[in-house]
């Protein structure tokens, strides 16, 4: 019983791993696309007018949101996974 905890533990740290490269890479195109924010012109910029502005902002946000709620899956996936350990550990121990 314990190799296959052991190996359930192997296969979500792994899983674990996978995922977190996954939000890191999310994390870097958000970074890079505040960065072009940022460096985007104060003085009378031209995006097509109002629409243009509001729809550029939308995007940013929207990835800033889809970033957020891929970290927010991965908090949910570990903290359920940890879980399921933690009642094997416990079952374990009452036999």
């Amino acid at each position: 019983m314990q190799n296959q905890i052991t190996n359930i533990l192997q296969h979500m740290a792994h899983s674990h791993e996978q995922m977190a490269r996954i939000l890191d890479a999310e994390r870097h195109v958000a970074v890079r696309m505040a960065q072009i924010v940022h460096d985007l012109p104060d003085a009378e910029p031209d995006f097509g007018g109002t629409s243009g502005i509001i729809e550029s902002a939308g995007q940013v946000n929207k990835n800033i949101i889809s970033y957020l709620n891929a970290f927010a899956d991965l908090q949910e996936a570990i903290a359920e996974q940890v879980g399921k350990v933690i009642k094997e550990l416990i079952g374990q121990e009452e036999e």
